[in-house]
């Protein structure tokens, strides 16, 4: 279920108050003339299940320039009338993609921010030292703690709403994150190899990790289904699964390779670490935007009423 509180001015609560008895699926409703002091006007809760959502919320879209509009998850809900609501509502919570919810995320996300850098720089150095230490536990924490995908799903959002500007800046975000992480970790490695810490031969006898720097067949196709499987569990919020998504793609091992072998100078390792790296996100760009496309188009009750 969802919690949506809404501020209205007062000749318009009759109008909202008419949609939201209309649409299946929403409970708990509750008027409170006058409550609402900034902005000024009444105010209205109501649950409302999540197949229910993007009908509730396109019909109420003028709230966002003539009052407010907030919602929120229910993290439990016990009450019959809840339980009846989710049932009248068509299809299934776990299908059912709140686009507008999925819109400020991805939005939220598209934007390069200091806690980005400093997470996908912190990451690509523990890669680089699993790389060196030849340490496949170090390559997945790395994956855990890289937080490019969120991008990745900005892009993917952008191409099924043809948003240019959303595009450009997703991509800004993910090539502006990784020239910066790789930049700190290659930094790090030169230092390291001037005192001696490290040197190429490092890079001979890291037989475990070496599926960072060969990009084949099923390194598209991990991408593919990472890609698929991240989207799902963005727009169906199950954050659980996102964490296999993070251990399955080796976008940041790559750029940690790539640092590691550019400071060493074992340029013959750099390249293929890229394609890697560029393979992952192509595949993953690919898979998540055609999982939104089939959310959108072959789910009627996740894209049948939204106004997107």
């Amino acid at each position: 279920m969802l919690h949506l509180r809404l501020i209205i001015p007062p000749a318009r609560t009759d109008e909202a108050i008419g949609v939201l008895e209309g649409c299946p699926g929403v409970t708990n409703l509750v008027v409170l003339p006058g409550a609402a002091r900034e902005p000024l006007g009444d105010v209205i809760l109501c649950d409302s299940a999540r197949e229910s959502a993007n009908e509730v919320l396109s019909k109420l879209k003028w709230l966002e320039t003539e009052g407010s509009i907030a919602v929120e998850q229910v993290d439990l809900s016990l009450s019959k009338v809840a339980d009846e609501a989710v049932e009248e509502a068509p299809g299934e919570p776990d299908d059912a993609v709140v686009w507008e919810d999925l819109a400020q995320k991805v939005s939220t996300d598209s934007r390069v921010t200091w806690a980005y850098l400093a997470f996908l720089a912190i990451a690509t150095q523990l890669a680089g030292i699993g790389v060196l230490q030849n340490s496949p536990i170090l390559i997945v924490g790395a994956m855990v703690l890289g937080p490019e995908f969120g991008a990745v799903t900005a892009i993917c959002f952008g191409l099924l709403q043809r948003r240019g500007h959303l595009i450009v800046t997703a991509l800004r975000t993910l090539v502006i994150g990784f020239l910066v992480a790789i930049a700190i970790t290659y930094v790090c490695a030169l230092v390291s190899h001037w005192w001696g810490w490290i040197d190429y031969h490092n890079l001979d006898s890291n037989v475990e990790v070496q599926f960072i720097v060969k990009p084949d067949r099923w390194s598209f196709i991990v991408a593919l289904l990472a890609g698929a499987a991240g989207v799902l569990s963005i727009t169906a919020g199950k954050s659980s699964a996102l964490v296999g998504v993070f251990i399955s793609v080796t976008t940041v091992p790559a750029a940690g390779y790539v640092a590691v072998a550019a400071a060493v100078s074992d340029w013959k390792e750099v390249a293929p670490s890229v394609s890697q790296l560029g393979v992952n996100i192509l595949g993953m760009v690919i898979s998540g935007t055609v999982t939104l496309v089939v959310q959108r188009k072959f789910w009627p009750q996740v894209g049948r009423r939204s106004s997107i």
